[in-house]
């Protein structure tokens, strides 16, 4: 799916997620980019849809490293909602302030022009992450030398990972799509299987 992406519609889009990770706790927002249109109109939208291609998009990249899909959680999709809306009515983009300890949930962000990305290609811009993955415990698990350079791709890997829970908020511009995970991924000093 990430093939049928533009060169430069997909250059644009994992530059904008490499910056959606670890390092978007920082106060600096990134820049926002808009790529030009490949298609008249938006995709379809839909909580069924979304749905489908969040479980189907994340199971066969756990398939790849031999790790079982995830189960649909609509706890976290009521967590991921309330995030998504948050985003979308704010317009700033980070990840949550979550605290430490039980309770916590792991989080995948992406933000992109409202309606110009599918579903299905959100996830995939994540999952094509796994070109700098190394096998290596966390924050060293890239090739970069950047742990936020993969951790879209290693929280939806990671192994002790058992639920997932998306929801997706527009503004006039963007569409935020939120995806939380029980028990988290992404710990430090833990490789991902």
């Amino acid at each position: 799916m990430v093939g049928r992406l533009t060169g430069l519609k997909r250059r644009i889009a994992v530059g904008v997620l490499a910056l959606m990770t670890v390092g978007a706790c920082q106060a600096q927002e990134p820049e926002r980019v808009v790529e030009p249109r490949t298609q008249i109109g938006n995709y379809p939208r839909g909580a069924a849809l979304l749905r489908a291609a969040m479980l189907g998009g994340h199971a066969d990249a756990r398939a790849e490293v031999g790790a079982p899909p995830l189960i649909w959680d609509e706890t976290l999709v009521a967590d991921a909602a309330v995030y998504a809306a948050e985003l979308a009515e704010t317009e700033r983009f980070r990840h949550a302030d979550q605290p430490m300890g039980p309770g916590r949930e792991g989080e995948t962000l992406f933000r992109g022009t409202r309606g110009a990305y599918s579903y299905r290609e959100m996830v995939d811009l994540w999952v094509a992450e796994k070109k700098d993955f190394v096998d290596a415990a966390t924050p060293y698990f890239s090739r970069t030398g950047r742990g936020e350079d993969v951790a879209h791709y290693t929280q939806i890997i990671w192994r002790a990972t058992t639920h997932v829970g998306c929801a997706m908020a527009s503004s006039a511009q963007d569409d935020y799509l939120v995806c939380r995970y029980s028990p988290p991924g992404n710990v430090v000093g833990q490789r991902v299987s």
